[in-house]
């Protein structure tokens, strides 16, 4: 007991705790999302991308994070925003409308991508340098967890009880907030180191990390959004078929995500990175390319597995950023990473129409563009040399 009180009183352990919170809720509305929309409210692929839109609208706002710093404090902000996600996930069973569902993933969404704004922010405040990525790896881990308890409840509630939806959104997100409350009590209120920036920031120095977000936002879209929707309105996969494959993804991420954390510890961005998307242009290919349910589950559970050397980019920034200007950045990042991916999916809804194979086309240049920004990366990367080509002024 005395352990556990010890790791609620770590800045780890409330990073940790509201991660798992995070990962079940929002897992459980990931994996019925689109059994849901088919099922209950008749979505095709032009009303699926809309809703994709709209949810990633909030993440296109994130930049204003920095101004609601100037009234709570960051800590507290977390809490709040984690609280907003799990009230949309409750809500949405009771709306299985066009315009309602929109009205729940824009609640839902502000609060997750506020949530993932600030913790990254306290992550990157929080924890040492040479500590971040391993660190990330475990955040990896415990999202892992989180998930595959949502994807096992989600299998258990719809396939074995046969549960309707409405009531297993509002089981899942009730639990959430019952858990936000237990950690507030818990939790003491964190000491920050220095002062951080209370106003928009976008340097000049930053601009490849800039460009890596951009492109993370672009092709992450593809895959959220057209790949899963695939499974379901192609392959004509049960929620009990995307929840297996959703559990193999992070049966993967709980073994090795940490690992693969130290690993990028050891070898550096750089290479990280380049691996990583010369992956995904492997993947993307065969997403276009494809015509057997089970080689596209495959490439499903590959593409996931990519997903954990992204940690490269977030230690990237990390070690080129100066400490005033993490949560700025942190927010203007957020927005950046959501301009395309507020326009991709209604754009490439209209494309499934008449060219599902195209999407995925377009995915493989996005993963060429982020490859040549890699060999920007030095092998080395800090406050004075953010890309390879020299040193900068850090005033």
């Amino acid at each position: 007991m005395q352990r556990l009180s010890r790791f609620f009183k770590r800045p780890e352990g409330l990073l940790l705790s509201t991660t798992f919170v995070m990962a079940f809720g929002f897992g459980v509305w990931m994996v019925l999302l689109n059994n849901f929309v088919i099922e209950k409210a008749a979505f095709t692929g032009i009303e699926i991308g809309l809703l994709q839109s709209v949810r990633e609208i909030p993440g296109f706002l994130a930049f204003t994070a920095v101004f609601v710093l100037l009234i709570i404090k960051e800590q507290a902000f977390l809490m709040f925003a984690l609280a907003l996600t799990l009230a949309g996930v409750a809500l949405t069973g009771f709306m299985p409308f066009e315009y309602g569902l929109y009205f729940t993933t824009v609640v839902m969404s502000t609060g997750f991508h506020y949530f993932e704004t600030i913790h990254k922010s306290l992550t990157l405040q929080w924890l040492d340098k040479a500590d971040t990525a391993h660190f990330l790896g475990k955040v990896l881990s415990v999202k892992a967890v989180g998930s595959l308890l949502a994807y096992a409840t989600t299998w258990i509630a719809m396939e074995v009880f046969d549960v309707a939806y409405r009531w297993v959104y509002l089981g899942v997100g009730a639990f959430g907030l019952l858990a936000i409350f237990g950690l507030f009590k818990l939790a003491p209120k964190f000491k920050q180191e220095g002062t951080q920036s209370k106003k928009l920031v976008l340097r000049k120095r930053y601009w490849l990390y800039y460009a890596l977000v951009f492109l993370s936002g672009a092709r992450r879209q593809i895959f959220v959004v057209f790949a899963g929707f695939m499974m379901v309105e192609k392959y004509g996969f049960s929620v009990g078929d995307i929840s297996a494959l959703f559990i193999a993804n992070y049966v993967f991420n709980l073994f090795f995500a940490a690992k693969i954390g130290k690993l990028i510890g050891k070898i550096g961005e750089r290479k990280a990175l380049i691996f990583e998307y010369l992956g995904l242009i492997c993947v993307f290919s065969g997403y276009a390319l494809v015509q057997n349910a089970y080689a596209a589950a495959t490439l499903y559970v590959i593409d996931h597995l990519f997903f954990a050397f992204a940690i490269a980019m977030t230690t990237y920034f990390q070690k080129i950023a100066q400490h005033k200007d993490i949560a700025a950045t942190s927010s203007v990042s957020f927005t950046i990473n959501h301009i395309a991916a507020v326009v991709i999916p209604a754009i490439l809804g209209l494309v499934w129409i008449s060219n599902p194979s195209a999407v995925f086309v377009v995915g493989v240049i996005f993963a060429l563009l982020s490859l040549v920004c890699a060999f920007s990366v030095p092998a080395q990367p800090s406050e004075q040399t953010p890309t390879v080509f020299g040193k900068v002024s850090l005033v």
